[in-house]
């Protein structure tokens, strides 16, 4: 169960809520924005339902959030908040490949992704610039989607990966790193009936007939994106 944050803001510190599952990392964050003299964290969740019902009640500025969330994921989050609080900016910071889930994000409704693989200071220049008005991602992923945009790069099918859910894109990538069936059950809050469904539907789109060939194929994908 997360914490929940509550401090009086000064009206010149920003308002910011973290939405994270994992209490060591989420606690290591609110630390790190509170030592900022502009920023501070009013309130903290671990799953989608507490984000929901907390941002209603505080009124941020800004939410931090992960895609990997028990439940709802983070880019289903980024959703039902949108529709709650239309203008609400929404940052994205997660363990995940950016290539393929900056967009996504975007998509969805967010304003920019920060990988946790980055520096703090990356981290507090994103919130400030999503703050600002602007979106925030690498500028290895900004000047790609500047090119497809500009007509520089020639349009392409997606791979058999980029058409997975957003969903099985969370469960193929556990499983490339050798998670369990249960453990990713217990970390996505899902019946294990319905991550099996997953692997069933992520074996058929990537075409992989069998179990040990969708784990190789999903173990050689996240070694691939590293």
């Amino acid at each position: 169960m997360a914490s929940h944050t509550l401090q009086k803001t000064p009206a010149h510190r920003r308002k910011i809520f973290v939405v994270d599952d994992h209490a060591v990392l989420r606690e290591g964050l609110v630390a790190q924005i509170n030592r900022e003299a502009d920023l501070v964290v009013c309130g903290e969740a671990s799953d989608a339902r507490q984000a929901l019902a907390r941002v209603q009640e505080l009124a941020p500025d800004l939410v931090v959030a992960d895609i990997t969330l028990p439940g709802r994921n983070g880019l289903e989050l980024i959703r039902d908040l949108r529709a709650l609080r239309p203008g609400l900016p929404i940052l994205v910071l997660s363990m995940h490949d950016e290539s393929l889930f900056a967009e996504r994000v975007l998509r969805a409704g967010g304003r920019g992704y920060v990988s946790k693989q980055q520096s703090g200071q990356q981290l507090i220049e994103a919130i400030r610039r999503v703050l600002s008005g602007k979106i925030y991602v690498s500028e290895d992923v900004s000047t790609k989607m500047f090119d497809s945009l500009a007509g520089r790069v020639p349009a392409r099918t997606l791979s058999p990966v980029e058409q997975l859910t957003d969903r099985e894109l969370e469960v193929f990538t556990m499983i490339g790193q050798a998670k369990a069936t249960k453990e990713i059950s217990r970390r996505l809050g899902m019946s294990v009936k319905t991550v099996e469904a997953h692997r069933a539907s992520i074996k058929r789109k990537l075409k992989l007939p069998t179990g040990p060939q969708l784990t190789r194929h999903a173990v050689l994908w996240v070694e691939a994106v590293k």
